[in-house]
């Protein structure tokens, strides 16, 4: 149940952030986007590990967010995660908009749509590719366990979460308990996924 909550929230937090910023990249034209394109592109692959030491630097007690207390929580680590997933979804949400045909966005403006209005219809023609993005970003968070580690200390009971767990089995010796916590694991990120699928292959067909 901890995994499910810290992804899902690390999840919400990186729609919420990286499907308008990608709607709004794949949108406008301004100096410097391309940079800022590149710097999206480049955070896709952001190793966890290093996504962990810099959400644990500001985190520790003398870090510049020390003050907070968050360190070994799960609020730490669903923010490394919002960290790693918050560029996939942002760069999957571009890609599936760009995909687009500029005449629908000339079409809805035409139709006198403001500029809200126009976001929403778009995305709702791009919603396949959103759905998309949204499991891309799920399954680099749920299946992580660098960052989860460095930042939330795998505290039994509080920030003890399943990768994290299969990892001290596996470094205990203990395999047979290690294979069923990735068992367990994968009907985890298999069951979200399907529900998405169906969502998304649903609307397709309507």
């Amino acid at each position: 149940m901890l995994t499910l909550k810290v992804s899902g929230l690390a999840t919400l937090i990186s729609v919420l952030i990286g499907v308008p910023l990608g709607a709004f990249l794949a949108l406008t034209v301004f100096t410097g986007r391309k940079i800022l394109v590149s710097v999206v592109n480049f955070g896709m692959g952001l190793p966890p590990v290093v996504v962990g030491l810099w959400v644990s630097i500001f985190l520790w007690r003398y870090g510049p967010l020390g003050f907070l207390g968050l360190m070994y929580t799960p609020t730490a680590i669903i923010i490394a995660q919002a960290v790693i997933a918050s560029p996939i979804v942002t760069g999957f949400s571009m890609a599936a908009i760009q995909q687009l045909n500029p005449k629908i966005r000339l079409q809805i403006i035409a139709l006198g749509a403001t500029w809200r209005q126009t976001l929403f219809l778009i995305a709702r023609e791009a919603r396949m590719g959103l759905l998309a993005a949204v499991m891309a970003g799920f399954g680099g968070v749920v299946s992580e366990v660098g960052a989860s580690m460095m930042v939330g200390g795998n505290i039994q009971g509080q920030t003890r979460v399943l990768t994290t767990a299969t990892v001290m089995e596996v470094s205990k010796g203990n395999f047979d308990t290690a294979i069923a916590i990735s068992f367990i694991l994968l009907l985890l990120a298999y069951g979200i996924t399907l529900a998405l699928t169906l969502l998304q292959q649903q609307r397709r067909a309507t």
